[in-house]
């Protein structure tokens, strides 16, 4: 049985690595965290401490007064790492910087699918993954290296669907497309290509696969 973190733990779960959900903070912090299944300590060494789902909750409820966000996904808080969607009005500054966040975020996202899912496997997403669709996928297809669509709109775009657990993949290039699918595909994702019933642009469906 949980109760509402105090103010303090709030700031440490609030300051959780965004993708692993690695926490930082006092061993009395960590533990009452542990006590009231905030977190979980890590059975190997250097036993660090990780958010469990309950935790991951937590830091994605708003708190009072926060104005709800826009459709249109938007980049996240300087400091904090946010895969690209394609379309970003300020995209993160491209260079060997930005790829080695990505290649760090990726290399935590496969740690966090062997710590949280119950075979420990690490070719299929994840529960953050399936709370974090739309990042989840910009991740899998930038950390491969695919193009995420810049002001000309050449790349990748990946955007929510009113499909639950599904998102859609955008790309002009029918063969930067196929690439896309075929990333996701590697990355344990279910992807099928279908056309749009307005424009006739083909789209890449893709869904976190389960076994």
């Amino acid at each position: 049985m949980t109760r509402p973190p105090t103010a303090a733990q709030r700031r440490v779960i609030d300051a959780a690595d965004p993708v692993t959900g690695r926490l930082r903070g006092t061993e009395a912090q960590l533990a009452a965290l542990v006590k009231w299944g905030f977190a979980f300590r890590h059975p190997r060494p250097p036993h660090d401490h990780f958010l469990t789902p309950a935790g991951h909750r937590i830091r994605e409820t708003e708190e009072p007064g926060t104005p709800e966000p826009g459709p249109e996904p938007k980049p996240a808080a300087t400091g904090v790492f946010a895969a690209r969607v394609g379309g970003e009005e300020e995209p993160p500054q491209a260079g060997p910087a930005r790829e080695r966040e990505v290649r760090s975020a990726w290399e935590g996202l496969l740690e966090l699918r062997r710590m949280t899912n119950p075979d420990g496997a690490m070719d299929r997403p994840c529960g953050w993954e399936r709370t974090h669709l739309v990042q989840a996928a910009a991740l899998a297809l930038e950390a491969a290296g695919r193009r995420p669509a810049g002001a000309d709109m050449v790349g990748y775009r990946v955007r929510a669907t009113p499909q639950p657990e599904a998102v859609a993949v955008h790309e002009p290039d029918p063969g930067a497309l196929r690439e896309c699918a075929a990333t996701l595909e590697a990355a344990g994702w279910q992807v099928g290509e279908h056309n749009d019933p307005r424009s006739r642009a083909r789209y890449v469906l893709a869904s976190p696969r389960r076994a």
